[in-house]
């Protein structure tokens, strides 16, 4: 990797200074509507309203100092790719990928990277053939700086703007999912009368009982009988923790001891997802699909609450992991089995981009406006379509509500090895 000379230097920081002016901390609004939360991922139990920053479980940096400024290498390497001819467009499975500079990336030079590298390292435990070189290169950079991670990754990696497959770009959708926090009890007890399944002795490959049926048809309670690994106080609590595919609980035992765990996901009945809230829309019942607004509803319904649960027929069975030392650093495994990182882990449609990717995500607000590294290492059944991405918030209710409130525009970069960018 070449110096320009001084005058070239100069010409680079001139071209690139608008990519500096851009932050990729999340900001968040006072009090975000309530129609923010969208019927399919309706914001937590008990909160309506963003977090400040500091309170959000992912910092952009350690010490929360700025990033340092471009040094010239990395300054020379930006005006070096600028004379790069681009590599052909590239059909993705269902998307098109379109060459792009470095340059083009809407706040480049603000992204601490720190934590995006530690999401990076857990991609290369499963990199697959297409990473495995590039992961090898990776690994020590975890101990460089900042301008020498960026500079690897310009002379490394050749960015593609992600369209639809036709080529168009429409608007992209970001949305975000969260670990929930929950008391439980090993036991079923007078106040805890909601099981969470392990998965079935005989699970077949196609629709399996539905959700109403589980609770009362005798062939599907006989079958799950033994299968419960905790029980929670309110049904929308389970189902919250079904929506959101795992979550951590705190359970007391039957000796009186508790124990902190992980509930991953392990599987579901076969049947489509249906959104409650959207169920309780379409009868005028709400007006606002949030969580709080779905419980009080229940509350002041209980003869219907089976009505509206049942009108989801898919259930999701868990297995129970440990949570301590360095696992409870990270959220659950995603679809590409490595721990996902909060803040820095997305969930993808595999048929636009594959998993281990790196991503560069922005995105205007209004809930947070982001410009940052970002890898795909897991998906979702609402997750379809190129540009289209869940964003992972982490656990506990500030991520809870951060998620909840985020369905905001997107434009997404895929990083590809320039090894096979030809």
């Amino acid at each position: 990797m070449r110096l320009l000379p001084t005058m070239a230097l100069l010409g680079t920081l001139a071209a690139l200074s608008a990519l500096s002016g851009c932050t990729s901390t999340p900001t968040a609004p006072p009090a975000p509507p309530p129609a923010a939360s969208p019927a399919d991922t309706p914001a937590p139990p008990g909160t309506t309203a963003l977090p400040p920053t500091s309170a959000l479980p992912y910092p952009p940096m350690v010490d929360g100092s700025p990033p340092p400024p471009p040094s010239a290498e990395l300054l020379a390497e930006l005006a070096e790719d600028r004379q790069r001819p681009l590599p052909p467009v590239r059909q993705h499975g269902r998307s098109q990928w379109v060459p792009v500079p470095w340059s083009a990336l809407p706040g480049l030079l603000d992204d601490p990277l720190h934590s995006a590298w530690n999401a990076w390292l857990r991609s290369c435990e499963r990199p697959g053939p297409t990473w495995a070189s590039t992961c090898r290169e990776l690994r020590p950079l975890a101990l460089g700086t900042r301008n020498e991670q960026l500079r690897w990754m310009v002379a490394t990696l050749q960015p593609y703007r992600i369209r639809a497959a036709d080529g168009s770009t429409p608007d992209g959708l970001l949305t975000g999912y969260f670990e929930p926090m929950m008391a439980a009890s090993r036991t079923r007890t007078p106040t805890h009368t909601v099981p969470l399944y392990a998965l079935p002795a005989r699970l077949p490959q196609g629709p399996w009982f539905s959700r109403q049926a589980m609770e009362t048809d005798l062939q599907a309670l006989a079958a799950l009988q033994g299968r419960e690994i905790a029980w929670l106080a309110d049904p929308i609590d389970a189902l919250i923790l079904q929506i959101q595919g795992s979550g951590r609980l705190t359970i007391t035992e039957p000796d009186g001891s508790e124990r902190s765990v992980r509930l991953a996901f392990a599987g579901h009945n076969g049947h489509r997802y249906q959104s409650v809230g959207r169920w309780l829309l379409d009868r005028r019942a709400i007006t606002d699909p949030s969580w709080p607004a779905i419980k009080a509803w229940a509350a002041a319904n209980p003869e219907r609450l089976n009505d509206m649960l049942w009108s989801n027929p898919r259930t999701v069975f868990f297995r129970e992991e440990p949570l301590q030392g360095l696992d409870a650093q990270f959220g659950p495994r995603g679809a590409q089995n490595v721990p996902l990182t909060p803040g820095r882990s997305i969930a993808v449609d595999p048929g636009s981009i594959p998993y281990g990717t790196p991503v560069w995500l922005a995105t205007p607000g209004p809930t947070a406006k982001l410009q940052q590294l970002v890898l795909a290492q897991d998906t979702g059944a609402a997750i379809v379509g190129a540009v289209r991405a869940d964003y992972f918030a982490g656990w506990g209710p500030e991520a809870g509500a951060f998620a909840g409130a985020l369905k905001q525009p997107l434009q997404l970069w895929a990083l590809w090895p320039r090894a096979l960018a030809r």
